[in-house]
């Protein structure tokens, strides 16, 4: 199994998102609940009711808003999550 990596490089998270045919999203419910923009998400397949699709400048400002970094697997794992940029520095 490959092991997990975290960058905060927008360029890299577009492309290992396209790569594996996501797209930037946000949990729709969770805009304005105490998060600058809401929940990210990568939306992988069939649209997922609960997700709002977002273009990547709204993504990015969202990310860098909240002071993320994001952690993926290597290999052609669609595992991914978005972690507190603090944490992932440590």
């Amino acid at each position: 199994m490959a092991s997990a990596t975290t960058t905060t490089d927008h360029a890299e998270i577009r492309q290992w998102t396209e790569e594996r045919g996501g797209r930037p999203a946000i949990v729709a419910d969770t805009a304005g609940n105490g998060r600058e923009g809401g929940l990210l998400r990568i939306d992988f397949g069939e649209k997922d009711e609960a997700l709002e699709e977002i273009g990547w400048d709204r993504f990015f400002e969202i990310f860098d808003a909240n002071d993320l970094a994001f952690l993926r697997s290597g290999g052609d794992s669609r595992f991914n999550k978005f972690v507190a940029k603090e944490s992932a520095e440590s």
